[in-house]
């Protein structure tokens, strides 16, 4: 027997809509199967979570299941004479507002009346004959991704809570906190209307190395001493690997070279950005007597004060 869809959320009775969907969120991102995978019980818990805001988040449902004429699985009550089919007066049965010739007043009607004043108003509307098609609920989903993933676009696979799998592209670019929305995929409509959505919250993890400001990429690239006096030829890390990059001679720690179009690629709206060397010059990690000796020659020669 299912639970009391309030008790299921953990919500009062006279709970707000924004009550109502912070608690459902909270409860389907703990007991997400993507965040439990093999959990049963989890899966089971995350399928209750949801047949409960199905009702609680509709407010027709909930209207009729806060009257007692539906239960905690949707299902009509016996013995409610508001329920379509049911044995409530039919025209020509005389009765509670019967008129002259047994015309009587339909609780089919009646029932149509009641759809329309607890019509789901969150969402989109359409007239359709006496009643409206109530569009489905939008399904919501959080989704951590690399940073390469993001950069790069990638493939991830979600779990719906009904047991659908969808494989899902993140494309090439996204930010992080960017929302996708897969349209039709989400909660069935209960009075005939459009399917709900699915929308996507992308999170993404920070790198190691890179950082990203707009669509241009950053990254800090040691380099050796003789390399920075002398100049060399290095490789250097991208998004998409390694490429050879020129060190010019008498580099310091903090110039920046710039490799363009090595940034997050192009868009049908933006160009590809650029990436942005850092250079950090780094001395040996052993004391070297060799080299202590030859800067002291050489600075008592050239001396100079790098912080004017």
């Amino acid at each position: 027997m299912p639970r009391n869809p309030y008790d299921v959320l953990g919500v009062k009775k006279d709970a707000s809509e924004a009550e109502l969907q912070k608690a459902f969120r909270g409860l389907a991102k703990k007991f997400h199967p993507d965040m439990n995978p093999g959990d049963k019980r989890a899966e089971e818990k995350f399928k209750e979570i949801n047949a409960a805001y199905d009702i609680l988040g509709d407010d027709k449902k909930r209207a009729r299941f806060d009257r007692g004429e539906i239960d905690a699985s949707g299902q009509e009550m016996r013995g409610n004479p508001f329920a379509r089919g049911g044995g409530g007066f039919r025209p020509g049965q005389g009765g509670p507002g019967a008129g002259p010739g047994g015309a009587g007043f339909a609780f089919d009607d009646l029932g149509d009346i009641f759809d329309t004043m607890f019509s789901n108003a969150r969402g989109g509307r359409k007239a359709s004959g006496r009643g409206f098609s109530a569009k489905g609920e939008d399904e919501l989903f959080q989704v951590e991704i690399g940073f390469l993933e993001a950069v790069n676009g990638a493939k991830r696979r979600i779990t719906l809570p009904s047991g659908k799998a969808l494989d899902v592209t993140i494309p090439a670019g996204i930010a992080d906190g960017k929302t996708i929305r897969l349209k039709g995929q989400g909660g069935a409509s209960g009075s005939g209307g459009a399917a709900g959505d699915v929308l996507i919250e992308v999170k993404v993890a920070p790198h190691p190395a890179f950082r990203r400001e707009g669509r241009d990429i950053h990254v800090d690239l040691a380099v050796s001493l003789n390399e920075a006096v002398l100049g060399a030829k290095v490789d250097a890390p991208t998004i998409d690997g390694s490429v050879t990059l020129s060190i010019p001679k008498g580099s310091n720690t903090g110039a920046v070279l710039r490799l363009r179009g090595k940034g997050v690629p192009a868009s049908k709206s933006e160009p590809a950005g650029d990436q942005y060397v850092t250079l950090k010059v780094v001395l040996p990690k052993s004391p070297d007597a060799e080299l202590e000796e030859w800067v002291r020659t050489w600075s008592a020669k050239h001396p100079y004060n790098p912080r004017t």
